[in-house]
């Protein structure tokens, strides 16, 4: 397949769930094709410029195997033009291939440090959203600690009162308890002497 820096601008990655980033398998296999493409221009640019030097130094085998069909004495004087204007033709095609692999390892930077700053950017966002998370989760809890202190002092502080209010009842209480008995008891001993008396007599 012809790779074209187009194709590395409009490449779309699939995402993939429960972590960030492309599917590995997918890039792996994009960066495959490049370095495809990458190694037959290179090739490409090999041969075009061992094709110029062969011609640059004189050696040319497609002009000789069409020379023998003029006479061989003028065509060494007509082969100095063609021979000179060879080399500018090779050469334009010689710097196409470099310029493309050039142009394509540009873009692929390009999109490579786009994809590295929007994963960053996201995990920025997430550790944000993350932090901003738990901070509210744990003012919650504060708050709700806080309330619940508060509710149970003031829940101490009733059951205190009652326990006081029936402390001054109990005290109150075993006073007149002991009040009524002690009256009871100078009764029984009043009517007691009482009868004593009445008996003597």
């Amino acid at each position: 397949m012809a790779l074209t820096p187009d194709d590395v601008v409009t490449k779309q990655f699939q995402h993939v769930r429960f972590k960030e980033g492309f599917d590995p398998d997918e890039v792996d296999d994009f960066l495959d094709e490049i370095v495809v493409e990458w190694r037959k221009t290179i090739a490409e640019n090999d041969e075009l410029k061992a094709k110029l030097a062969a011609y640059e130094s004189g050696e040319t085998p497609a002009p000789v195997a069409a020379a023998p069909a003029p006479e061989p004495e003028p065509e060494p004087a007509a082969e100095p033009a063609p021979v000179a204007e060879a080399p500018a033709p090779v050469a334009a095609q010689a710097a196409a291939p470099a310029a493309a692999t050039a142009g394509i390892i540009e873009l692929a930077q390009r999109l490579h440090d786009e994809h590295v700053a929007e994963g960053q950017a996201k995990r920025d966002q997430l550790i944000s959203d993350a932090q901003a998370q738990a901070a509210s989760i744990i003012a919650d809890a504060e708050a709700k600690g806080r309330d619940e202190i508060a509710r149970l002092d003031k829940e101490r502080a009733s059951l205190e009162s009652s326990i006081s209010e029936l402390r001054n009842f109990e005290r109150d209480y075993r006073s007149q308890l002991r009040s009524y008995i002690e009256g009871q008891l100078r009764d029984l001993e009043t009517t007691a002497a009482g009868s004593g008396v009445s008996a003597l007599g």
